[in-house]
């Protein structure tokens, strides 16, 4: 009888160890995109770069008839000309 308790015990004990264990292991959920946030200097204020935002700017630079390169990669004079565009054309929900 003594052997039987001592079986269950030992598995109650690495039960007991395993379980904080694995609960680490597994991946928290998370928003799967990553957020940047810019900085418009002029306008001093911050502005989330997200789908909405990337649209925005691919219609900015249709409207220009330019043709599309990274935001980030843009001369700060084009990117001081988005954000002006950008306050006088806020979105509509």
């Amino acid at each position: 009888m003594h052997r039987s308790y001592r079986i269950v015990a030992a598995l109650f004990l690495a039960a007991a160890i395993a379980a904080p264990v694995s609960m680490m292991a597994a991946p928290i959920p998370q928003e799967a995109s990553v957020q940047v946030r810019v900085y418009d200097r002029d306008h001093k204020d911050y502005h989330n770069w997200d789908d909405r935002e990337d649209r925005a700017y691919r219609g900015f630079l249709t409207e220009r008839h330019e043709t599309y390169r990274e935001y980030n990669k843009q001369k700060h004079k084009m990117q001081n000309q988005y954000w002006n565009w950008r306050h006088e054309h806020p979105d509509h929900d």
